[in-house]
This record gives C-alpha cells, structure tokens and sequence, in this order.
C-alpha cells in the first residue's frame, strides 16, 4: 500500500492532476472501444509454429509366398435324360365345320334331315354340329356371307348381322351351343339338340328359307 501511495506521489510530482484525469479518460475510452470491437481485433487463433518433418526411410521385409497346393476334384459325367414334356392344351377359336368332316354310315330316311337322323340315334353332338353347317348353306345361297376356310364362327356370326340384322341374335345364341359342345368339350343332350334346331329354325325364317 505504501509503494502504491509513492508512486501516485511521484506521478503528481510530475503531472499535474487535470493531466491525470485526462489520461484516465482517453485510458477509459480505449478499454471501451477495444471492448466493443472485441471480434474484430482479437485473433481467432493463433499462430502455428510449423517444424520441419523429418522423413526416415522405411524399411521393409521381403514377402515369402507359399505355394498354394489345390485338391484335385473329380467330377462325374452328367447323364441327360430326356424330358417328358406334356403339352398344354391351347383353346382355339371354333372353326365352322367343313361340308367333308362327318362320315354319313347311311343314307338320310325319307323327309328326314341328316341332323334329325343323327339326333334320332342319340348322336346329338354331330346333329348340332350338321345343323350349323345347314345353317351355313342357306346363309351363303341368300348370299348373306361368304365363308372361307378357316372362318371362326365369331367371324360367321358378325358378318351375317352386318347384313342381315335380324339373323344375328338366333345365329349367335346356335354358334355358342356349337363352340360349348364342340371346342368346350361338354356332353350334348337332347335339349342342347332342341334348342339347336329352334335358332337354326329362326335364322331361316329371317332369310325366308324353306325349313
């Protein structure tokens, strides 16, 4: 404390004491500009003394590989056998039936169709099956279509309603009691029979054929 007091003493002896209290004041405004512009001075951080690296030679010992010794390995002939493929069974389109198709084992009785005899001895997928092609005879001789080989009966049904509107309903209704029994593999019954002969029978009367 009493070296503080002797050297405020000394300081007074030499400046006077409106000398000091300007000093202080500029001291003051110093501190708090420094303060107030404290990022803009102060180093972020600081400096890196960088010494020199010293690079010692590396020193490494030589790789012995060993050989590597493999097993034989004996494989045994493969022995292919052949492959019992089964085909599948692809549905086709129903095709109209060719006139040449149906063996006739006898002739037709007297005022007696050929589908009426087949239906008549119980065989009433052929009579079906006739019954269209009858259909198909009279539908080209009124010149309502023209049938090539190959025809689907989808095709046969959608020519003759684009000229004769009035057939396509029965002519449908007959070509998809022949594509169940024929292509649907479904047993025919009498009643698929009758059911037959009352299309054709109204497809006939569209064109004014003769039963």
């Amino acid at each position: 404390m009493r070296g503080y007091e002797e050297f405020v003493a000394r300081v007074f002896d030499v400046l006077s004491p409106q000398t000091v209290l300007l000093l202080l004041i500029v001291l003051t405004g110093l501190v708090a500009a420094l303060w107030y512009w404290f990022a803009a001075w102060v180093p972020r951080r600081l400096p890196r003394v960088k010494l020199p690296r010293i690079k010692l030679p590396r020193f490494r010992l030589p790789r012995f590989k060993l050989p590597r010794f493999t097993r034989p390995r004996f494989t045994l002939p493969r022995v292919k056998l052949p492959r019992l493929q089964r085909k599948k069974a692809t549905r086709q389109p129903a095709v109209i039936p060719p006139p040449d198709d149906l063996e006739v084992t006898a002739a037709p009785r007297p005022g007696m169709s050929l589908a009426d005899r087949l239906a008549a001895e119980g065989r009433y997928a052929e009579a079906i099956r006739e019954r269209l092609r009858d259909t198909v005879r009279d539908l080209t001789r009124a010149g309502v279509i023209t049938p090539q080989p190959g025809t689907t009966v989808v095709e046969l049904t959608a020519a003759a309603a684009a000229h004769r509107p009035a057939v396509g309903a029965p002519l449908s209704g007959a070509t998809e009691i022949f594509s169940e029994i024929w292509y649907g593999r479904r047993d025919a019954s009498p009643g698929h029979d009758d059911r037959m002969r009352t299309l054709t029978a109204e497809v006939r009367d569209a064109l004014g054929a003769p039963r």
